[in-house]
């Protein structure tokens, strides 16, 4: 879906826009005028609810997909699989802003929003962002930390209180923080929201961001921490040097509401050189915007039959200079786009096949913007830049119906559903005359899947050879047992995540596991050395958590080994077992007897 962000701003229009604004306010309704057009604006409805559906891609900072993720919708839950792919069906969500959070320890969230309609999937592609430390300060004497990209965060004496309790808190303070820049080309799939926010008298904005912050502070036990009432820490934003000249000297603070998914004006931030410095009284997400008017503009993409274009990269850039928002993002299931862009503005229109370049579209319109919504009708993408690609899925010449593909073009994961008959077929974009992709098939009725398949894709119609799904087991777990009682991990309904420590010495494999079921679930993560590892190694343990032991004082008795069962290449298993003892809690501490097995993908 889309989202709203800005690289052409001119601080006089702001300057006029707000002194009309305060000219034309009324207690439920206002009318703002400027540049020849008139905007009438009622507060927007945020109770009414629709079943909506939503799929995407989470990836992590290097463009990885991220295993094991949570994910909420609504009232709904759900992990992303190996590939960071997840999907929730018919879900209630707010109509006009409806909220996906994506969670994974050691990651900022992930928060994207959308406006949902009927019978329509909304999709999205998702970059968390790392908890980078950024330092530390005495909560008594307070202090500042400092980005090496210019992001700084003052605290002042005696400022910080735990979070849950508001109880003041004492000893050191870890802060973690991202700057997130504003005209980077992945910001909108790292940044919260898709920049609508409520102005301080309740008025839906489109915003133009000058740039974000995303900050976290926990103690030394790792408790979450917060600003104290009465008490303001002051935030220095670094401005990116293509828009420090067009910077106006004053501009509106927002922070980002978790629970609406919009953002909330509170503050103000001055100009200081290169940088805007702001006080904030609390810590989330924070973004220097000027809030805007709005205008909204649809429109679908469909291939020459007219199937539409699910899931394709659109970027809307603004052509004019009273102009200062353009938008970014993916087409839902139906290949549909509402957005909106600000008035009397003329646009670019770019589509894009997603390998890694923002140069070369495939595909490029202009359109004008009025003071009314605007309605593109079907886009129709045709040309070079286009391939239809059809295939089967099968295991020994049979077609095996309970399938899926992934496609991997450039960085990104594409998912598509296989039909009845074992087909499936799809239309998408090239990054030139041909791409070279690769395909693999998985069947969840009989956890099995196939290797991989290299395929360049050119334009117009490609078969591709038939992609197997039964040979070998996909089937993933995690089965362990703390003190007799048992706990079970399973791919696909719960996730599974393999990963490799090379900074370690020696290197070590870690395991992670989540489960789905709601309260209690179960939960582990451990760890162990790769010295000269493969089938029938013995390598040492070095951690084990899991349901029942205390996280925070667990320490391994003796010096448990971990079988390895099977060691396949990066892509296929990683399997084993061990038995342990795991001491935790006060001194002396308690014995826990673990018993464990695994079968995981194997990432590294």
């Amino acid at each position: 879906m889309f989202s709203i962000h800005s690289k052409k701003i001119i601080a006089v229009l702001f300057a006029s826009f707000i002194a009309v604004l305060s000219l034309f306010i009324i207690s439920c309704q206002k009318e703002f005028s400027g540049n020849g057009f008139i905007i009438t604006e009622t507060p927007p409805d945020l109770s009414t609810k629709i079943a909506s559906s939503v799929s995407g891609f989470v990836t992590d900072e290097n463009e990885v997909a991220v295993n094991g993720a949570a994910v909420q919708i609504g009232t709904s839950n759900t992990t992303t699989d190996k590939f960071g792919y997840f999907e929730i069906r018919n879900v209630q969500v707010v109509k006009a802003a409806a909220v996906v959070t994506v969670a994974k320890p050691g990651y900022f969230k992930g928060i994207k929003t959308y406006i949902a309609a009927e019978n329509k999937s909304a999709f999205f592609r998702i970059k968390l962002l790392p908890k980078n430390n950024a330092g530390s300060i005495d909560a008594a004497a307070g202090g500042t930390v400092t980005l090496s990209n210019g992001l700084s965060i003052n605290f002042p004496a005696n400022a910080i209180v735990i979070a849950a309790t508001s109880a003041a808190y004492t000893g050191q303070v870890s802060i973690a923080a991202q700057w997130i820049n504003p005209v980077a080309d992945d910001l909108n799939r790292t940044m919260p929201g898709d920049l609508r926010g409520l102005d301080s008298l309740g008025f839906m904005k489109l915003l133009t961001t000058y740039g974000m912050a995303a900050v976290e502070l926990t103690g030394t036990s790792g408790e979450l921490l917060q600003v104290a009432t009465g008490k303001k820490a002051i935030l220095t934003f670094p401005l990116p040097t293509a828009l420090i000249a067009a910077a106006p000297s004053n501009i509106p603070l927002w922070y980002f509401d978790e629970t609406l998914g919009l953002w909330k004006q509170q503050g103000n931030a001055v100009k200081s050189g290169n940088n805007y410095v702001g006080e904030v009284s609390h810590f989330s997400y924070w973004n220097c915007d000027l809030p805007n008017a709005t205008v909204p503009l649809t429109f679908n993409i469909v291939d020459i039959a007219g199937h539409p274009l699910a899931n394709v990269f659109v970027n809307i850039v603004p052509t004019t200079s009273n102009s200062w928002s353009h938008a970014g993002g993916n087409t839902d299931s139906t290949g549909h786009v509402s957005v909106l862009v600000t008035p009397n503005a003329s646009y670019t229109l770019s589509i894009y096949g997603e390998c890694g370049s923002w140069n070369n579209p495939a595909y490029t319109q202009d359109f004008p913007v009025g003071t009314t919504p605007v309605d593109l009708g079907n886009i129709v993408l045709t040309g070079p830049s286009i391939a239809t690609v059809s295939g089967t899925v099968e295991c020994s010449g049979s077609p095996l119906a309970n399938a899926y593909v992934v496609m991997t073009k450039g960085y990104y994961n594409y998912r598509f559903p296989v039909n009845a008959d074992g087909t499936y077929s799809f239309t998408t974009t090239l990054c030139g005359s041909s791409t070279a992709v690769t395909f693999v098939a998985e069947n969840l009725s009989t956890m099995q899947g196939g290797n991989s398949v290299t395929y360049t894709l050119a334009t117009g119609n490609n078969i591709v050879p038939a992609l197997q799904a039964c040979q070998f087991t996909i089937e993933q777990f995690i089965h362990y047992s703390v003190n007799g009682t048992s706990h079970s991990i399973d791919y696909p309904v719960d996730s599974i995540y393999h990963g490799v420590n090379t900074q370690a010495t020696p290197p070590a494999s870690s395991i992670y596991g989540n489960g789905s079921t709601s309260g209690t679930r179960p939960y582990t993560n451990f760890s162990f050395t790769q010295n000269s590892i493969a089938a029938g190694s013995r390598q040492t343990l070095l951690s084990f958590f899991g349901n029942g032991i205390p996280d925070s004082s667990a320490a391994l008795t003796g010096t448990p080994v971990v079988n390895i069962t099977e060691y396949g290449n990066v892509g296929e298993f990683i399997a084993g077992n061990f038995v342990c003892i795991v001491t935790a809690g006060s001194p002396p501490g308690t014995p826990y007897n673990v018993i464990c097995s695994f079968r995981a993908r194997r990432r590294q």
